[in-house]
């Protein structure tokens, strides 16, 4: 497939705990069943996915720069990351490509800390609170966001 039809799934920290994680915050799902949501999502519009999970902030960073070489657009649950990491942020509007902010829990119904997220304003999507299928829909409207 060409490389101008795919695009990175960045989970950051802790996600990869997913399915033995407060399962009544964040459900049963493992970070493999996003993982492949996604891709089938993708792969119904005729894209790919490349994924990557992480603890570390840099190693999602570096990602996020190599996706400007071979992605059209970056779907991001960065975790911890949305409240704490200006870097992040950067990171994606310095690659310039469209992206899609996806929590699988509703933070707005969280503690107060979690309302506030780095990437709220910068994010052509945000899909909030919809479970782990929060990440299909993300991939349907980026993908219907692009140019």
């Amino acid at each position: 497939m060409s490389t101008a039809r795919r695009l990175l799934l960045v989970n950051g920290p802790n996600l990869n705990l997913l399915g033995t994680r407060e399962p009544d915050v964040y459900g049963t799902a493992t970070l493999a069943d996003v993982e492949y949501l996604t891709a089938r999502a993708a792969e119904r519009l005729g894209y790919e996915v490349r994924a990557v999970q992480s603890n570390h902030e840099g190693v999602l960073i570096d990602a996020i720069h190599a996706a400007r070489e071979d992605c059209v657009g970056v779907v991001i649950n960065p975790g911890g990351l949305t409240h704490t990491s200006v870097a992040l942020r950067d990171a994606l509007t310095g690659i310039g490509l469209p992206f899609a902010e996806v929590h699988i829990s509703d933070v707005y119904a969280r503690e107060s800390f979690r309302h506030f997220s780095y990437l709220d304003d910068v994010a052509t999507v945000r899909v909030v609170g919809r479970g782990v299928d929060g990440y299909a829909e993300a991939v349907r409207e980026l993908v219907a966001a692009l140019p």
